[in-house]
């Protein structure tokens, strides 16, 4: 029998010998972002103040706070030794916000929007600039670093998603692209590798123009916008603001957003060959201890005319880990320590030869302590 006490413990009656004992067991209180709320609406540029819980950890030394987009991969979590520049925020997919590698240009290592220790106010919170950039739904973790003394340092981490609206108008729709976009044989569209065959998808880099000067991603449909193409057979709308290569000719894809519109005409000149996008399947949803090894098995996923599969894996949320065999069927990790249930999700997509590829799949894994 259990009784729930005001003061955080538990009361628990068990039987001994010689009658009835009474237990105080002290629960762990798991770390956790008090402040800004969960699903919280913001103004994009906005100050607020980050609180957090530190629940049952003493041994807290600072707290690194991370602002992604919200279907983002995971970085590496960088430190306070190059921090953000004072007043601003930026979200770690952009310049100010992320390292690049130096060969590839892909970000690596995500710099904090924020680092705070116990000196602060409040401790291990502060102030805490919403992106400025940022439009539609975007993610806040939140890494606190804590000493176990022989032990060493450990991390435990909390992560909520917010929304950011922006303070002022959509003025007008534009794309970061050529005007007609040319795909496949007559294009040279560098930035989409002169696709030539069925079944690639792409990202329309889609951006507005906001009436406080700034301009902000609207490619995400979180961010509002909706694509219709005039030719599902050249291009089709997929999920996840995805464009499907489906055949040649001509479409004209409308964007709306926020009550504007725009229109890019797409010309585009693919391989006749048939040929179907892959299907990708990243297993089920699972529930782990920590210390484990964890297996994601991408093995279901398909080719519809049989042939072999080119597999990417990468993490869109939880405190970065360590992902072994990331373009393998299967990919590994060790489930991290953790003081309370905390959620690890990972993405699939998978690629033909050719180049189609599939929709992202996602997998959740829960770590438990």
């Amino acid at each position: 029998m259990s009784i729930a006490c005001p003061m955080r413990r538990e009361m628990i009656l068990f039987l001994a010998a010689g009658g009835l004992s009474l237990l105080l067991v002290e629960p762990a209180w798991p770390f956790k972002i008090l402040e800004p709320a969960e699903q919280g609406q913001f103004q994009s540029g906005q100050t607020v103040t980050a609180r957090v819980d530190l629940g049952k950890d003493t041994g807290v030394i600072k707290v690194r706070y991370y602002w992604y987009p919200e279907h983002a991969e995971t970085l590496v979590q960088g430190d306070e030794n190059e921090p953000q520049p004072a007043g601003t925020s930026s979200l770690s997919t952009g310049p100010r916000g992320r390292e690049e590698d130096s060969a590839t240009g892909q970000p690596i290592v995500a710099r904090p929007a924020l680092v705070s220790t116990a000196e602060n106010d409040p401790p291990f919170g502060g102030k805490l600039t919403i992106p400025r950039e940022a439009v539609g739904t975007i993610r806040l973790l939140a890494v606190a670093e804590i000493s176990r003394g022989r032990l060493g340092i450990q991390t435990s981490f909390d992560e909520i998603l917010v929304k950011a609206e922006p303070p002022s108008e959509l003025t007008a729709i534009d794309f970061e692209t050529d005007k007609p976009l040319k795909l496949g044989r007559i294009g040279q569209a560098a930035s989409y590798e002169q696709v030539d065959f069925r079944g690639k998808t792409i990202e329309l880099p889609i951006v507005g123009l906001f009436a406080d000067g700034v301009t902000r991603s609207l490619s995400s449909p979180s961010t509002g916008t909706t694509i219709i193409s005039s030719n599902p057979e050249v291009i089709k709308v997929e999920p996840y603001g995805l464009l499907r290569l489906t055949g040649s000719g001509r479409t004209i894809l409308t964007v709306k957003n926020r009550g504007k519109e725009a229109a890019l005409e797409v010309i585009a000149a693919l391989s006749e060959e048939p040929n179907e996008p892959p299907i990708a399947d990243a297993g089920e949803n699972r529930t782990v201890k920590s210390g484990r090894k964890v297996e994601l098995n991408g093995l279901k996923s398909r080719d519809p005319e049989g042939e072999a599969l080119f597999y990417y894996w990468s993490q869109v949320r939880g405190s970065k880990v360590p992902l072994l065999d990331l373009n393998m069927p299967r990919a590994s990790f060790v489930a991290p320590t953790v003081s309370e249930p905390r959620l690890f999700r990972f993405r699939l997509r998978v690629y033909d030869k050719m180049g189609a590829d599939s929709l992202p799949a996602f997998v959740d894994v829960t770590v438990e302590p």
